[in-house]
């Protein structure tokens, strides 16, 4: 029983005792902010009618994402901080890793699908209340949430499958694939090599999508004659660009890499992707954009 459903050891970000206490209070803060900015982002597009567009569907969707693996992680990484309490069970472990897998593979899908909405926005104004229609924005999120789900229970099944012995501390502040892999008794290059494989798909993939949407976006706003114009679909994508770059550049570092080159830089780009991008993307799209700024005031004068 030991053997194959052992009690982790999750040895956190650092284990200087003189820094638990300021990172539990940062990561703390950045965690409310990040529950408070993506729960009310979601609310103000939903009592705000102006904002039920397609753009602000795809947007509450990964709000919603984001608080939800934002809470994967944070409250036990907290407790860790606080109580020194750094073990997780057997299921803990498996449960956590699912649904973070599951929620940060819907991000990226999700991220897709609001590349192409812009896309069809920019480029196909006329066709965009057909091509993007509520039919067709329920698919392309059923479809992210379908891919999510069943890319998170092959990653959960490789990382997961076999027999854990020796020492069980997983170095790292949550359950994920490479340092859980690295207790393993038996051979894990096949896990490895799927998990790496599934995961370069999906990343790949759906950075593929956002590219060649942005790639066209981008010729379509050079061609056009007036310099209004040209800001106003700049600054229609700008948000959208930055959070990409944030959640990408750090999901790609983490998981596209062999094997052999995980070390400690991987909770710095663990930390961007599952603490600091979540936090960020309420700021990023609600703050920089008017419209939500302007539903923001009109909510606040009601009160």
């Amino acid at each position: 029983g030991n053997h194959t459903q052992p009690t982790f050891i999750l040895l956190g970000i650092t284990d200087a005792p003189w820094a638990q206490a300021p990172l539990f209070g940062l990561f703390l803060l950045i965690y409310v902010i990040t529950l408070v900015g993506n729960i009310g982002l979601m609310v103000v597009v939903w009592v705000t009618p102006s904002l039920h567009t397609p753009m602000y569907f795809f947007l509450t969707h990964f709000s919603l994402a984001d608080a939800c693996y934002s809470t994967v992680i944070s409250p036990k990484m907290l407790t860790g901080l606080l109580f020194g309490n750094k073990t997780i069970s057997w299921a803990g472990c498996v449960a956590q890793f699912h649904l973070f897998a599951l929620f940060a593979t819907a991000e990226c899908h999700l991220l897709a699908a609001m590349a192409y909405d812009r896309h069809v926005a920019v480029c196909h104004p006329l066709s965009y209340v057909t091509a993007m229609s509520p039919r067709a924005c329920w698919q392309l999120v059923a479809c992210s949430y379908l891919v999510a789900s069943l890319s998170a229970l092959i990653y959960t099944g490789c990382t997961f499958r076999g027999s854990f012995c020796g020492p069980r501390r997983v170095d790292h502040f949550f359950c994920d694939a490479s340092p859980v892999l690295r207790l393993a008794c038996s051979d894990t290059r096949g896990a490895e090599a799927a998990i790496f494989a599934l995961a370069a798909a999906n990343a790949l993939g759906t950075a593929a999508v956002i590219l060649l949407s942005y790639g066209r976006i981008l010729r379509a706003v050079l061609g056009l004659r007036s310099a209004p114009g040209r800001a106003r679909a700049f600054r229609t994508c700008a948000s959208h660009v930055v959070s990409v770059s944030v959640f990408y550049g750090s999901l790609l570092f983490m998981y596209l890499q062999p094997a052999s080159w995980h070390g400690s830089r991987d909770k710095v780009a663990s930390v961007f992707y599952t603490v600091v991008s979540p936090m960020l993307n309420p700021f990023i799209y609600g703050l920089r954009n008017k419209e939500v700024k302007a539903a923001l005031g009109k909510s606040r004068r009601r009160m």
